[in-house]
């Protein structure tokens, strides 16, 4: 059958990048196919496994009303419109009686058929015509997991309006917040740093939305925060004038639920491509920490707000003794290895803290604490740890120590200057035969 060669070709690209994404949920959560035709179900439940959901498939009415007699904890549902027994979509009613969130798949489209199934509180339609169709549901049943963590803030005068906007939000599962003014939607925005997309009305007393969007835009650039205005003013200037002042999109009321999902739809994958994008270029391809770059970036941030600071700060610079006889004598693929699980032993010991790679067997640490003393001891229980730590890689096993050199951070010194001062610090515990901290000066062997 094409349409599953079309299909399976067309997961066989996208699975990892949605699979990925859902991997840190950790939810089992249970996805029902209602559908007659096999193969369709069959490719359907490919979708949802690949996205880490449970499955339990029906393909009768019948079947369905047994399985939710019994289990009605659904996360959500996909529903073929026409069923042996229930040829008129007869099903859909039923299983949103049973609060689960409704995708309906349906081979036939007329005007009346459309108008029906919107006029039920669905998550969205998709016509089974070709490829295409499973690719969008796999977005959608991917953003029903992803969704959960994003909040939207929907600014609208208009109870109403608010509320119907608010609605349709929620059957996407997004978190969602509402104010009814440019005030308090500023205010909101400022206390829940979740809010990644604005939906705001034009015409609202007070602040209205291109002035919303203005103010927001001086602190919260596109790359982290979507806007989206909607008006209903019969202007044909309206949108360009919501573009040009900060606006991501724009949608004139009243919208239709279809037009409006697929514009949320676009503009939060844009944003979260941006994200992983972002994300790749600040972390070291190996081992998956941060790089030197970022490590900087976010140094530099953090020394600008020590003033306000009542915990001590150290700057270190970690290195791997004898890292090239472990490359030249046992091979890469060791050496490789030292370097992942000296990562996870970073995330073991300091999981709360500024942890980078900076390249080769170096790495860079900006470490704080209540006092200097309690990093110390933290940073010799690590050295302890990995010189008792064994590396296994291809049959060989290994163990190897680190020197470290650090320096006390204070407001004087600036963030390059801190450096070198570890770096002379890290030579001394390089020079002092390995395996040994040096803080501003002194050594300390273990």
């Amino acid at each position: 059958m094409p349409l599953l060669k079309m299909t399976f070709a067309i997961l066989s690209l996208s699975t990892y990048y949605f699979h990925t994404k859902c991997r840190e949920f950790n939810l089992p959560e249970h996805l029902l196919i209602i559908e007659d035709s096999q193969s369709i179900a069959k490719v359907i439940e490919r979708i949802g496994l690949s996205l880490g959901y449970k499955v339990t498939k029906a393909t009768t009415f019948a079947q369905v009303k047994k399985l939710l007699a019994n289990k009605n904890d659904y996360f959500v549902a996909t529903i073929d419109y026409g069923l042996p027994d229930a040829r008129e979509g007869e099903v859909i009613p039923f299983v949103l009686e049973h609060d689960i969130p409704s995708i309906v798949m349906t081979g036939r489209m007329d005007n009346n058929t459309r108008k029906k199934i919107l006029n039920l509180p669905v998550i969205d339609y998709i016509t089974k015509e070709n490829a295409q169709a499973y690719h969008y549901l796999l977005r959608v049943l991917n953003g029903q997991l992803t969704n959960r963590r994003i909040g939207v803030l929907v600014v609208d005068d208009s109870l109403t309006a608010r509320n119907h906007v608010a609605q349709l939000l929620q059957r996407r599962n997004f978190s969602v917040f509402k104010a009814s003014d440019g005030t308090k939607a500023l205010n909101m925005l400022n206390t829940h740093p979740e809010i990644k997309m604005v939906i705001t009305d034009h015409e609202m007393p007070g602040m209205d939305g291109i002035e919303l969007i203005q103010t927001i835009r001086k602190d919260h650039a596109k790359t982290e925060l979507i806007i989206i205005g909607i008006s209903g003013a019969n202007k044909h200037f309206q949108s360009a004038r919501f573009i040009k002042n900060g606006a991501d999109d724009f949608l004139k009321k009243p919208f239709c639920p279809e037009e409006f999902y697929c514009r949320i739809m676009q503009n939060i994958e844009k944003l979260q491509y941006i994200e992983e994008i972002e994300m790749a270029a600040n972390k070291d391809y190996l081992t998956s920490l941060f790089n030197r770059r970022y490590f900087l970036k976010q140094a530099e941030i953090i020394h600008k707000a020590l003033a306000e600071s009542s915990q001590a700060y150290v700057l270190v610079i970690i290195v791997v003794d004898e890292f090239k006889k472990i490359n030249e004598n046992i091979g890469h693929e060791m050496g490789d290895k030292v370097l992942l699980e000296l990562s996870k032993l970073f995330s073991h010991h300091f999981k709360d803290q500024l942890i980078a790679r900076f390249g080769g067997a170096e790495f860079g640490g900006l470490l704080h604490d209540e006092d200097e003393e309690i990093i110390e001891e933290r940073l010799k229980q690590f050295s302890i740890a990995v010189s008792e730590y064994t590396v296994t890689a291809k049959k060989e096993s290994h163990n190897f120590s680190v020197s470290i050199g650090g320096t006390i951070v204070n407001h004087e010194l600036t963030i390059k200057a801190l450096l070198r001062e570890a770096d002379g610090a890290l030579h001394q515990a390089v020079d002092n035969g390995g395996n040994n901290t040096v803080m501003n000066g002194f050594i300390e062997l273990l």
